[in-house]
C-alpha cells in the first residue's frame, strides 16, 4: 500500500493497544454478534477518525488516509468485476459444467477419500469457490460416504481441502485475485509461483487420502449418477464448451494482462453461448453478465452449483475490500502500522523471520477475526513495505497469503469458513480439521521455505520461483 509518510510518531505499545481494541471489536462483532465484516469495518473507521481527531489530526488528513488506502484495492475491484462476469458467461456456455461432468465422471467405490479430495479440487477451480463446491459435490460426497459405511470426518476433511486448493489456485477465486492485487502482482504470476507450495501439499494429502481409503467399496452412487445425467440433459456439456477455456490458458501462459485475458475468455464464452443454447439474446446476454446465471432446472443440487457469477455477486467482496483498506490507510497514516512494524523490525530483516511472521499474522488474524478476506488485506498491507526492504519480490507475500490466510479459514470454528462448513457437511469443525491435510501443510511448507530461501525470489529475478 503507497502512501504518503504517517503524520503520528506512536510507540509501539500503544499502536498496539489500539490495534487490540480495534481488531478485537470487529472479532466480537463479526463471531459472536454475527453481524457482516462491513459493519464493524465501518465503526472502526469511525473510532480511528475520533482517535485521530483526539491527536489533533487534520479532517483532510484523516480523509486523504482513508481514500490513498482505498485507492490502492481499485485495481482488485476491476478484477472481481471482470471475474463476476467470467463466471456466469462460463456457465452459460457450458464451460464450467462440463469441467465438472468430467470431474464427476472418475467417482467409484476405490479409494473414495483420495477422489472426493481430487474431485473437489478440480471443481472448486472450475468454479472458484471453496464454499460452493463444499455445499453442492461436498454433500453429495457425504451422501455416498454414508451409504458406504465410511468415516465422516475424513470424508469432509477431503472435501475441505480439496475445495480449498480449487479455492487458492483457480483465476476465478475472488481470495487469490484479493490476495495477487493487494500487493500488485501478475494474477497469473501469482497462480504460478503457489505451484511451488501448493504442488507438493496437494501430492502429499492426495497420497495420504489414498492410503486412508478403503481398497475397494461398493454402494449406490446414484446422486452422482443423477447430477451428471441432468447436466447432460441440459445440454451444458459439450466439447466446444472447452474453448474459453483453452483461450484462457493460452494467453495466460503468455502472459498477456489479465483484463485482457479474461475478457478474452468472457467473450469467447459469450459467443459458444449463442450456438449451444436456444433462445440466447443479447437482452438475456446483457442481464446474465451482471445479475449472474440463474440454473432453473428444477434440481436443487445443480441449481445450487451453477446459479453463479455477474457483477452483482461481486459487490460483498468488494465492500469488505474498499472498507477494509481505507481502515488500512487510516491505520498508515495515524502511524499505527509503522509503529508496530517498528516494534519487530529487528526481527524483520531476515527471510526466515519475514516469511515466518507474514504466515504467523495472517493465521492470527484468521483466529482473531475468523475472516479470510480480513486475513489477506490486512496482513498485505501491513508486510508489503518489509518485502520492499528486505528486496523481496511481492509475489513471495501474495503466495504466503493464501498459504497461511486463504487455506486457515476452514479450520477456525468460530469463522465464517468454519461455520458454513459445519453446517452444510455436519461435521463438526473440530473433527474434520486432523484429516485437512492440506490446508495444514499449505503454511508449514511456506515457512520451510522461508528457511532454507527455496523458491524465494527477489526483486529483479527473472527466474520463475
Amino acid at each position: 500500500m503507497q502512501q504518503e509518510q504517517p503524520l503520528l510518531v506512536l510507540k509501539p505499545l500503544e499502536a498496539f493497544i489500539i490495534t487490540f481494541i480495534i481488531l478485537g471489536g470487529i472479532s466480537y462483532a463479526i463471531i459472536f454478534a454475527g453481524v457482516v465484516p462491513h459493519i464493524p469495518i465501518v465503526l472502526a473507521i469511525m473510532c480511528l477518525f475520533a482517535y485521530g481527531l483526539v491527536k489533533k489530526v487534520s479532517v483532510k488528513d484523516l480523509e486523504e488516509g482513508l481514500t490513498d488506502g482505498a485507492k490502492s484495492g481499485l485495481g482488485a475491484v476491476f478484477i472481481f468485476f471482470f471475474i463476476g462476469m467470467l463466471i456466469s458467461s462460463w456457465m452459460v456456455s457450458g464451460t464450467i459444467p462440463t469441467f465438472i461432468y468430467m470431474a464427476l465422471e472418475v467417482v467409484n467405490g476405490k479409494f473414495f477419500y483420495a477422489i472426493a479430495f481430487f474431485v473437489t479440487a478440480i471443481i472448486g477451480m472450475s468454479i472458484g469457490s471453496s464454499l460452493t463446491t463444499a455445499a453442492t459435490i461436498g454433500i453429495a460426497f457425504m451422501s455416498v460416504c454414508t451409504a458406504l459405511g465410511l468415516s465422516e470426518a475424513i470424508t469432509a476433511g477431503a472435501v475441505v481441502s480439496g475445495a480449498f486448493f480449487g479455492d487458492k489456485m483457480s483465476p476465478l477465486s475472488d481470495t487469490t485475485n484479493l490476495a495477487s492485487m493487494i500487493v500488485n502482482v501478475d494474477l497469473f504470476d501469482h497462480i504460478k509461483n503457489m505451484t511451488w507450495t501448493t504442488g507438493p501439499a496437494f501430492v502429499i494429502s492426495l497420497i495420504i487420502f489414498g492410503i486412508l481409503s478403503p481398497g475397494e467399496a461398493s454402494s449406490n452412487f446414484t446422486k452422482i449418477v443423477f447430477l451428471k445425467n441432468t447436466l447432460n440433459e441440459l445440454g451444458y456439456v459439450h466439447w466446444l464448451s472447452l474453448i474459453p477455456f483453452l483461450i484462457l490458458t493460452y494467453l495466460a501462459i503468455k502472459k498477456v494482462s489479465a483484463i485482457i485475458t479474461l475478457s478474452a475468455g468472457i467473450l469467447s464464452a459469450l459467443l459458444i453461448s449463442f450456438f449451444l443454447q436456444k433462445g440466447f439474446s443479447v437482452e438475456k446476454m446483457m442481464s446474465l453478465l451482471f445479475f449472474g446465471f440463474k440454473s432453473d432446472s428444477g434440481v436443487e443440487e445443480v441449481d445450487s452449483l451453477l446459479s453463479r457469477g455477474g457483477m452483482e455477486s461481486m459487490m460483498f467482496p468488494i465492500g469488505i475490500v474498499l472498507l477494509a483498506l481505507s481502515m488500512g490507510g487510516l491505520f498508515f497514516r495515524l502511524g499505527i502500522l509503522p509503529a508496530l512494524l517498528d516494534g519487530i523490525k529487528e526481527f524483520l530483516h531476515k527471510v526466515p523471520a519475514l516469511i515466518a511472521s507474514t504466515a504467523g499474522t495472517a493465521i492470527g488474524i484468521n483466529f482473531l477475526l475468523g475472516e479470510q478476506y480480513l486475513s489477506i488485506l490486512l496482513t498485505g498491507s501491513a508486510f508489503q513495505e518489509s518485502y520492499d526492504r528486505a528486496g523481496l519480490h511481492q509475489k513471495n507475500l501474495s503466495r504466503v497469503l493464501e498459504d497461511a490466510g486463504t487455506v486457515i479459514n476452514p479450520l477456525v470454528p468460530w469463522s465464517v469458513c468454519g461455520v458454513f462448513l459445519t453446517g452444510v457437511l455436519g461435521v463438526a469443525t473440530i473433527d474434520y480439521l486432523p484429516f485437512t491435510f492440506f490446508c495444514l501443510l499449505s503454511p508449514l511448507i511456506t515457512i520451510v521455505y522461508g528457511i532454507t530461501g527455496f523458491t524465494i525470489s527477489k526483486k529483479d529475478e527473472k527466474a520463475a520461483a
